[in-house]
């Protein structure tokens, strides 16, 4: 079976203080789908996501990356496979310079320093930020930072892609890049969103999230059309 899929099986995840933030979460994302995960901030939604990479592990029920179980033993495969956009960039950039946190992925999976400089490359150049190379991530400002996470990401080359509000705080422009960006991504891709018109060009497919529970999975044309449901998870019709 295809090494590039997201199953979850009744995952229940409870936060040390006893709030249970997801409850019985079960779906399947197959190779090659672009699938949005839609609903209120407080949700689940950043918490699902978390489980992809294995920063957070379920309290209960399986989350698997292809044939892979996410455990603390398999993290590193997991993390070889998944790459995870925080909601913040602030918590993805830690390194003196954008060049350090893009190499960052790279150099730890002990590339040869001629392939990270490739990736570091590359991936700068694919979010128009190759200017920004010798900069220090504390001064951008926050699109760009955002801009410098989501190179970062790229650079591990990754065969799912894990995005939390990828377009939150850009301008059009870099809007427009980030769709384009991730329109031609050819593996796996969930996206956790508020943008709803990006959704509906870029995900043929939407999960929709309400109070720790998947409450829609279907078309997202259909989906973003269902008043209802919509409704019952806090977000306006387009």
């Amino acid at each position: 079976m295809s090494h590039h899929f997201i199953r979850f099986r009744d995952v229940h995840y409870t936060y040390p203080g006893g709030y249970e933030a997801l409850r019985g979460v079960s779906f399947l994302i197959t190779h090659g789908e672009k699938v949005a995960l839609l609903g209120l901030n407080g949700a689940g939604k950043s918490t699902l996501l978390l489980h992809t990479d294995g920063i957070l592990m379920a309290t209960s029920g399986e989350v698997n990356i292809g044939d892979v179980p996410v455990t603390r033993k398999t993290l590193p495969v997991v993390r070889s496979h998944v790459g995870l956009l925080f909601q913040n960039p602030d918590d993805q950039l830690f390194m003196p310079t954008v060049e350090d946190d893009v190499a960052f992925g790279p150099r730890n999976m002990n590339l040869p320093e001629e392939e990270v400089e490739r990736r570091v490359s590359t991936a700068l150049e694919a979010v128009g930020a190759t200017a920004l190379r010798r900069r220090r991530p504390f001064n951008l400002s926050g699109g760009q930072k955002r801009m410098v996470a989501i190179a970062g990401v790229l650079a591990m080359e990754p065969m799912i892609l894990v995005m939390d509000e990828p377009t939150s705080n850009l301008d059009p422009g870099a809007r427009r890049r980030v769709i384009e960006l991730v329109r031609g991504f050819d593996h796996t891709c969930l996206i956790a969103t508020h943008d709803l018109d990006m959704a509906a060009e870029l995900c043929p497919r939407s999960m929709v999230m309400a109070e720790g529970r998947i409450i829609a999975d279907g078309p997202t044309d259909e989906i973003l059309s269902d008043i209802e449901t919509l409704t019952a998870a806090g977000l306006w019709p387009r």
